[in-house]
């Protein structure tokens, strides 16, 4: 379980920082100020959002920021509570495992932010290492522009790596960006840098904050099954996600091939 962190003030005089940023300082000053505990329950976005005086879209963000800082946490139809600080538990309340498998949370409406992989191995203290394949700038495609809202020929940045957990191999990953949202992606090294780090150090950050998620199993090519070290009958789960940055615009759009025996998807259904 993430120890709560305030927001990072000084650096930045305050009127620079996106408004949902902003909205998030003054809920966090706010929820200092007032002496809430771990456990209590914030006011419904609605409220939030009229006594800030900001949409509902902009408040949802400052939510989520706070959120990733791992200071609230959000109870499908239940609303946003100040984060427990009871170890033993994830997010959604259930047990947190110690073996080397991937675990991808889906979004809940007005809660749970898009979660990278390096950001997970931390979480669960588990270490990640990463092998690029490959990578670089290329021309968007017609499909790729329709989904990633460029125009065709755009210049997109492309990867492929191969991620570990423990020495333990997990997923090939297939990662195309809009090279304009961010332009240094072109010159990182992701052999040790993490994706989603780089993206929110862009002008302006970029920041995952809801996909498109589909899941689904076969069996893996002949490249798969010599990347992922499959040497049995185990098949693969191919997982689609188009992440949307803070302005709903799409930031990333990923093909991961899981090794089936080291990943497990989970969702909360609302209605």
């Amino acid at each position: 379980m993430p120890t709560e962190s305030p927001l990072p003030r000084g650096l930045l005089d305050a009127d620079a920082l996106p408004l949902y940023a902003q909205v998030a300082a003054r809920l966090m000053d706010d929820i200092t100020a007032g002496g809430a505990r771990s456990g209590d329950r914030l006011p419904s976005e609605r409220v939030l959002a009229e006594r800030y005086a900001v949409s509902r879209v902009t408040m949802r963000s400052a939510l989520a920021d706070l959120a990733d800082r791992g200071v609230i946490e959000s109870s499908p139809a239940r609303g946003w509570f100040l984060r427990s600080t009871s170890a033993g538990t994830g997010a959604d309340g259930g047990e947190e495992t110690g073996d080397a498998s991937a675990e991808r949370p889906a979004s809940a409406p007005g809660g749970r932010s898009v979660q990278g992989f390096a950001d997970h191995a931390l979480r669960h203290g588990l270490a990640a290492r990463t092998r690029v394949l490959s990578s670089g700038v290329r021309p968007a495609k017609v499909q790729e522009a329709e989904e990633l809202r460029i125009a065709p020929g755009a210049p997109l940045f492309e990867m492929r790596r191969l991620r570990y957990l423990d020495d333990l191999v997990v997923v090939v990953e297939h990662n195309r960006l809009p090279l304009a949202l961010c332009p240094r992606l072109a010159d990182t090294d992701f052999g040790t840098a993490s994706l989603y780090a780089t993206l929110r150090t862009a002008t302006p950050g970029q920041f995952p904050r809801v996909a498109d998620y589909s899941v689904e199993a076969r069996q893996p090519t002949a490249e798969e099954r010599e990347l992922l070290e499959i040497t049995d009958v185990t098949p693969v789960l191919v997982a689609t996600q188009l992440a949307y940055n803070q302005e709903a615009r799409p930031l990333e759009l990923t093909v991961a091939i899981y090794r089936g025996d080291r990943y497990r998807f989970r969702a909360s259904i609302t209605d």
